[in-house]
């Protein structure tokens, strides 16, 4: 990897999302080497992935680059990498481009998409994950009106119209409520020759509300917000095949439809190489203690995501958000210091500081400890608490200006088929049917 010897004991970090970078933070010029290492060299935020996927954002506006992050930082360096395997014996990590040793290792390698085993849904639906999955989802929808123009068979217009959201947290509902908006006063003008009155917006859930991580209350007003939108709503219901064309559930409701998003559910992105006692297996999260120590190891950390510290409060662990990544990230950062100065290390204790979600224009809830609301007050709040939470200030000036724009013209003017996507598994028309 070309990491130069140095004095200072080394901390390898995997993993750029919000845990990486903000324990990255907290080592800079402290007395350790610190490498970082990720698959991407930019960071991702997340929670507006959803609005590059339907035309509301860009991809560059919520990216940013690693290396300009640590760029001012004394004995840190950054390789662009994917870690195949840990060595705990000889400590060290097995990448693409060589191995290293470390002397601390930080596992923040995140989240990925949960099929629950499912190999045929996890071929023929769509995850949103990363940024090229969302560029996907966003030529996919595009491409899909472009066909359904072609189209003279009713039945295979009204696949490619119709779209089903498997999954009604955070993301699926905010998708739902993006892509309604999109057919309230987008696609309508885009395309005069299509009926887009027809166009299904399905969110399906497993459980028996929307946002079941918050409130009855806050789940209600987003229940209403998206009824008005015209999203169908189906609870209770869970998906069991996608073939890509006919979507079966485990009751009599079907649906035919080109576009599965799959939001279900999220498991750990693991690294090979840790003791069978470190993991949980069917979630694929590490065990750690109250110091994110990986159970069995001294020098081996974990937080974020992958991390599963199981408190009386959490028993299934913190959840998988940004909150709890961030605040894990800075305390290991302060007690890797404490480490090297011979103190003892802090538990951590996760302060909740609530958690909120939009379903489109003036339409938010809101979730704070002591405090529970919705409406263009909400929606006001988690436009602020975004935009503030974007890394880099031209990043929060171009999405305000999107925003902004957004918001005057009723418009979303990302909707490029910038690179195609293709589904292998959905009809490819013949010049008779079009």
């Amino acid at each position: 990897m070309n990491i130069p010897s140095s004095n200072n004991e080394r901390v390898v970090i995997i993993g750029g999302g919000f845990a990486g970078l903000a324990l990255a933070k907290k080592l800079r010029n402290r007395k350790f080497q610190v490498v970082l290492l990720d698959k991407h060299n930019y960071h991702t935020f997340q929670p507006l992935l959803y609005q590059v996927a339907t035309g509301g954002l860009e991809a560059g506006s919520i990216a940013y680059p690693i290396r300009k992050v640590i760029q001012e930082y004394k004995d840190f360096y950054f390789r662009l990498t994917s870690v195949k395997e840990i060595d705990t014996v000889n400590q060290k990590i097995i990448s693409e481009i060589g191995d290293l040793h470390y002397d601390y290792l930080v596992i923040a390698t995140g989240s990925k998409t949960n099929y629950f085993g499912n190999k045929e849904i996890e071929r023929n639906s769509m995850s949103m994950k990363t940024i090229p999955q969302s560029l996907n989802i966003r030529s996919l929808i595009l491409e899909n009106f472009e066909q359904a123009v072609l189209i003279k068979d009713e039945a295979e217009k009204q696949a490619l119209m119709n779209f089903v959201l498997v999954g009604a947290g955070p993301t699926g509902v905010e998708l739902a409520g993006a892509l309604a908006e999109m057919k309230k006063a987008i696609l309508q003008k885009d395309y005069p020759d299509l009926d887009i009155t027809k166009m299904e917006i399905n969110l399906v859930q497993g459980d028996d509300r929307v946002l079941n991580a918050m409130t009855e209350k806050s789940s209600k007003a987003a229940e209403d917000f998206l009824l008005k939108l015209g999203v169908k709503i189906w609870k209770n219901v869970r998906v069991t095949n996608y073939d890509g064309r006919t979507i079966t559930t485990d009751s009599d409701l079907t649906f035919e439809s080109a576009t599965v998003i799959w939001t279900a559910g999220v498991q750990g992105a693991k690294v090979a190489g840790l003791k069978a006692e470190s993991l949980i297996q069917r979630v694929d999260r590490i065990r750690v203690n109250e110091f994110s120590q990986v159970v069995g190891y001294e020098n081996i950390f974990a937080i974020g995501d992958i991390a599963s510290m199981e408190t009386p409060k959490y028993p299934q662990g913190h959840p998988m958000m940004a909150q709890p990544a961030l605040q894990q990230g800075c305390l290991l950062g302060e007690n890797l210091v404490r480490l090297a100065e011979g103190k003892a290390m802090k538990a951590f204790e996760y302060n909740d500081k609530g958690s909120m979600a939009t379903i489109g224009r003036n339409k938010a809830v809101v979730d704070l400890p002591h405090y529970h609301f919705h409406g263009v007050f909400a929606w006001f709040v988690w436009m602020f608490i975004h935009l503030i939470s974007l890394i880099g200030f031209k990043n929060k000036a171009v999405v305000f200006m999107n925003w902004a724009y957004n918001y005057i013209a009723f418009d979303r003017e990302g909707r490029l088929i910038i690179r195609p996507y293709k589904k292998r598994s959905f009809t490819t028309f013949t010049s008779d049917e079009i």
